[in-house]
């Protein structure tokens, strides 16, 4: 072999062990620091829905007529989030470790994209799982489809724990 391609290959190595070390170096950083999580004010209402409130309840748009007994809150009951209410309004709700996600989750047993929860045309609600890695459970039984949530019925993501109230 020339002298030339062997100083290519010794550069190749190189940076290949260089971006080796650089993945493991932010691997280790995520692990010691975990997730960054922000916190999500009011101003983010626009077409999305509500962002999630403190105790506070916010009544259903006026075009959309919510039937009697049904559920108007959803509630984290356990968890690092216990006592934040988010108000149903008719919109999906995504849970979750995504930054995007309705309700962030910053939980180990949650994946980015974990569960969601949207309204079917009857005006019930339904929970689904997102292909998530720990499964999500409705009142102990792990979810294989999408499952109408009966009000009160806990709704476990990990170590968060969510209800249906009215």
């Amino acid at each position: 072999m020339s002298e030339l391609t062997l100083t290519v290959m010794r550069l190749g190595f190189l940076a290949v062990l260089w971006l080796f070390v650089i993945v493991a170096v932010q691997v280790i950083r995520s692990d010691l620091f975990g997730t960054r999580v922000t916190q999500r004010g009011s101003s983010r209402r626009g077409g999305a829905g509500g962002a999630p409130q403190q105790g506070g309840r916010q009544a259903a748009p006026p075009q959309q007529r919510q039937r009697r007994g049904a559920p108007t809150k959803l509630v984290v009951s356990e968890g690092i989030l216990t006592g934040t209410t988010v108000a149903l309004a008719g919109q999906t709700i995504t849970l979750g470790r995504a930054h995007d996600s309705t309700i962030v989750l910053d939980d180990d047993y949650a994946s980015s994209r974990h569960a969601r929860i949207y309204p079917d045309r009857d005006g019930q609600w339904i929970v689904e799982d997102l292909g998530s890695t720990n499964g999500t459970y409705l009142d102990r039984t792990r979810l294989t489809t999408p499952t109408p949530i009966p009000p009160g019925a806990p709704i476990r993501i990990g170590k968060t724990v969510i209800e249906l109230r009215k």
